[in-house]
């Protein structure tokens, strides 16, 4: 422990406050016609894989809608993720779709329940549409084809965007992005890496994460390049001024920063990177992720009053687009 750690819930929401229990309208328990079409439009994932306390990443893509789904199941074939011997039947399962062009991510939170022919099926838990904040902060589809650093330092002070993956207290995985500019995204010092937070959309799931399971893994990006930086470590949570102030961005200072002590670095090439083919980044589609937001909340109608004056509120055409639009204009750190 640290004189400035953040340890426990309350002291975590005294930093970063509560998480609204609206927030939890978006999240629907089953794969319906909105997520099949991004599922359909999507040529890279990022997975997060939880077995006996221990969490690791890995990405997997291919051409738009190499994974499928129905209803109650994701289907992810194995020949398109680099690890795939990482996908064992049982374990938590984490994942973050992106579509070029689209700042919001698809996440879809679930258990492999089989491995047949080839493919993975998990059952899906969760599903929800992520707020673009992270990838518009990482400048992450204005980016172009580029090289990225071979040294572990210089790939770590180049990286833009992560995907951070951690275990809940009961064990279910989770994966969250992160996304800043070169610099501001994480820094190594040694065997020890830190990364700031950010305003997101406050449901905090991997902060309150690490205070229950430490043990996180992650895919550091250089946006452009189809080299990735897998990490393991132990996390901790610090609200320490000399800390944060070493990632003031825009003149703002982040409330958090995590600290991964004995952290380990694998820089690799990403053949899912490759075949996605991101950059530079095609046409977005026509998906409109405020549209999914309005139609999973309405679908969350019976449960409770929160629930049906969400569904009258945002039943103004809309009124969801311009809310994403402000707070990603007033709000991005």
């Amino acid at each position: 422990m640290h004189g400035n750690d953040v340890d426990s819930v309350a002291a975590l929401e005294s930093c970063i406050g509560a998480s609204s229990p609206m927030i939890d309208l978006k999240v629907i328990d089953h794969l319906d016609r909105e997520c099949l079409r991004w599922l359909a439009a999507s040529p890279l994932m990022f997975a997060s894989l939880g077995r006996d306390g221990n969490v690791t990443a890995t990405l997997a893509g291919g051409a738009a809608g190499f994974a499928s789904g129905h209803h109650a199941n994701l289907h992810l074939p194995l020949a398109a993720i680099d690890d795939p011997a990482l996908i064992q039947v049982g374990d938590a399962f984490g994942s973050l779709f992106l579509i070029p062009g689209i700042g919001e991510t698809l996440r879809i939170n679930s258990r492999v329940a089989a491995i047949e022919a080839g493919t993975a099926r998990v059952a899906v838990e969760e599903a929800y549409i992520h707020c673009a904040k992270a990838l518009i902060r990482s400048d992450f589809w204005k980016a172009t084809p580029a090289d990225a650093p071979t040294d572990a330092t210089d790939f770590v002070a180049a990286s833009r965007f992560m995907a951070l993956a951690t275990l809940g207290a009961a064990g279910g995985a989770d994966l969250s992005p992160k996304g800043d500019p070169a610099g501001a995204m994480a820094r190594l010092d040694g065997a020890t890496l830190r990364y700031a937070d950010r305003p997101g959309n406050r449901r905090a799931d991997s902060f309150r994460n690490i205070l229950t399971q430490p043990r996180i893994a992650g895919a550091l990006l250089v946006p452009g390049a189809t080299r990735v930086a897998i990490l393991h470590g132990v996390a901790r949570l610090s609200a320490d001024a000399d800390e944060r102030a070493r990632f003031v961005v825009k003149e703002k200072t982040p409330v958090l920063v995590t600290t991964v002590d004995d952290v380990a670095i694998e820089l690799r090439d990403s053949p899912a990177l490759a075949r996605a083919s991101l950059w530079p980044a095609a046409p977005a589609p026509d998906i409109d992720p405020a549209k999914i937001l309005v139609a999973h909340m309405k679908l969350n109608r019976d449960k409770g009053l929160q629930a049906k004056l969400a569904g009258a509120v945002l039943s103004v055409p809309g009124l969801m687009k311009k809310g994403l639009e402000k707070d990603y204009a007033t709000n991005l750190y």
